[in-house]
């Protein structure tokens, strides 16, 4: 399967399918709670902060927004899903998108000619066949709240839907990008993210409103979210 068009959409819809280059062997993990912890330690370096459960959530809403955009991107523009939980996928905790995930030989699911159908498939993989293990390893790693992680992961999908239709309209795909948002409503039927928020089309694109909180507000200058729930930060206690 070919996903090196995906590239185009941006860094987070790529994914390297080559094998792992000499020397680098020992940084890509199966993706589990020895890549989580060393993720979630990356991730506090990098924002400065000592909060545990700030990154975490960031490190789940990272790593949620990089599989969903590689499987919306790859049924949009191929038409095709890729099966991310077969072959040997691994994360680089240390790396960034696209750098950070490789598969040497991916595979397609079978063929599925509509949105509700594509959707299924990627429930099936990534949702449940990923993201729920990611999950239950993220709080093993960081007790952070269940519901804000699967916010985290609605969060990443709108994200990744905005990119795409923002790049299927400039590419004047217009069909691919009313595809990107049929299957990203019938995505976001899935008892795992319908409960997250609400996403609206708007004349500037797709919007999306969390009903939780990723805390990001809690780092150093990290300000609010656009997709945030509250209003204004809570006042320092």
């Amino acid at each position: 399967m070919r996903l090196c068009e995906l590239a185009a959409v941006g860094p987070f819809f790529a994914l390297n399918t080559g094998d792992v280059p000499p020397g680098a062997e020992g940084g890509y993990l199966p993706l589990g709670e020895e890549a989580v912890r060393l993720r979630v330690e990356t991730v506090a370096g990098r924002l400065g902060t000592p909060d545990r459960r700030v990154a975490a959530s960031v490190a789940f809403q990272g790593i949620a927004g990089r599989l969903l955009s590689i499987a919306l991107g790859s049924a949009v523009v191929s038409g095709r899903v890729p099966d991310l939980t077969v072959g040997d996928l691994r994360w680089h905790p240390a790396r960034t998108a696209p750098d950070d995930l490789r598969l040497p030989a991916p595979a397609a699911l079978a063929p599925a000619a509509d949105p509700q159908a594509q959707a299924a498939l990627i429930a099936s993989t990534v949702l449940h066949g990923l993201l729920v293990p990611l999950h239950r390893a993220t709080r093993a790693v960081t007790p952070v709240s269940a519901r804000l992680l699967w916010g985290n992961a609605g969060s990443s999908l709108a994200g990744s839907l905005r990119v795409l239709h923002t790049w299927c309209r400039e590419q004047h795909r217009p069909h691919d990008a009313g595809h990107a948002l049929a299957l990203t409503r019938a995505l976001f039927e899935d008892p795992l993210l319908r409960p997250t928020g609400t996403l609206r089309r708007t004349p500037g694109g797709p919007a999306f409103e969390r009903r939780t909180c990723c805390l990001y507000y809690r780092v150093p200058g990290g300000g609010m979210c656009g997709d945030c729930v509250l209003r204004h930060p809570p006042r320092a206690r």
